[in-house]
């Protein structure tokens, strides 16, 4: 598998779990102790997902100056 399909399905799978922390923490009385571990597994999948888009910022950034186009500026929702 190449490392660019890894890395997607390594996003979607973490991603995927984070989702189900967050709906399991919102929809049930956890204990102290298993909402802090809920809670710290959930920032290490977030680390993950934030790394793998970083990643692919960077690859889209080096194929656009790669192949001479041009750059677009970055989305700014406040001034949309």
């Amino acid at each position: 598998m190449p490392a660019a399909d890894k890395s997607i399905k390594d996003f979607e799978k973490s991603l995927h779990q984070l989702e189900q922390i967050v709906q399991k923490m919102e929809g049930s009385d956890l204990a102290l102790e298993d909402s802090l571990k809920a809670f710290e597994k959930g920032i290490e999948l977030a680390k993950n997902c934030q790394n793998a888009l970083n990643s692919a910022e960077l690859k889209v950034n080096q194929l656009i100056e790669q192949n001479g186009l041009q750059q677009t500026l970055p989305f700014d929702e406040d001034e949309a």
